[in-house]
């Protein structure tokens, strides 16, 4: 019975969740409330700057607020070019430049953007900035939070069915198939769709980078930066993230197709 009510759910969730991603048209699942993702962001958002220090007033703070809201500009008007300015009526866009030595940049849903100061050695100039911009911006107009989010909730139903499943095989014979669904569903599901997920945010990055007036070729500059100044890491189809080699090839075929944005 249990076994029957956790494989209905699923099914149920995933008949209800098929959408679309704005602009690329990809079929994504996604069951979380826009209204409960963008509550969680903005207040997530603001307790991590209450814990942080916060640049501001500087020649990269202001170099990064300025890019931000070129970068948001392109995106208001791709949308409302694509009848899709209903996607952003909850955005609330913010972009703050955070002190760490950590090599990263993140866009929260709703438009809620951190730069960290150790990521400025290889953005280097305002267009490696739009390159990071764009990417990030991109994962929240393709509410990759939320089916990330739907994905990981759906596993979890996943797991639950098959430990009912598994529950008159003993002990060892459950774990071991119970190991196994979480390597599979790892590797041949979560990281794939993350990877995914950052090629997507590329592409579409280039898009808007292009509409604020960036060279998409930038792009391809920032990454072979980093490309010299990271080495080592897990191989390609065990990460979240395409290796730099693949995704500088990835942009390099792009970018012929969205210099009709650039002016």
């Amino acid at each position: 019975m249990k076994k029957s009510i956790l494989t209905s759910i699923i099914i149920l969730l995933t008949l209800m969740g098929c959408s679309r991603v704005p602009i690329t048209g990809r079929k994504q699942f996604n069951i979380i409330p826009k209204n409960t993702l963008l509550s969680q962001s903005f207040n997530s958002y603001n307790s991590f700057l209450n814990e942080n220090k916060v640049i501001k007033n500087t020649k990269d703070a202001i170099l990064v607020k300025k890019v931000g809201n070129r970068i948001k500009n392109s995106v208001i008007n791709y949308m409302k070019q694509k009848g899709l300015s209903k996607e952003l009526e909850s955005f609330k866009w913010e972009f703050n430049l955070v002190e760490s030595n950590d090599i990263n940049a993140w866009c929260m849903p709703g438009g809620k953007v951190v730069f960290y100061t150790g990521i400025l050695k290889y953005t280097m100039n305002e267009a490696g900035i739009a390159t990071v911009m764009g990417h990030e911006i991109a994962h929240a107009i393709a509410k990759h939070g939320a089916e990330r989010m739907s994905q990981t909730l759906v596993k979890s139903f996943g797991g639950l069915a098959l430990n009912e499943f598994m529950e008159q095989k003993g002990v060892e014979g459950r774990n071991y198939w119970m190991a196994a669904y979480g390597a599979g569903t790892s590797l041949g599901f979560s990281l794939p769709f993350s990877r995914l997920h950052e090629t997507e945010a590329d592409n579409l990055g280039l898009v808007f980078m292009a509409m604020a007036g960036y060279n998409p070729n930038e792009a391809v500059k920032f990454w072979e930066r980093m490309s010299k100044g990271k080495s080592g890491g897990s191989p390609e189809f065990l990460s979240t993230h395409p290796s730099h080699k693949t995704r500088i090839k990835n942009l390099k075929k792009e970018i012929p197709k969205v210099m009709k944005y650039y002016n």
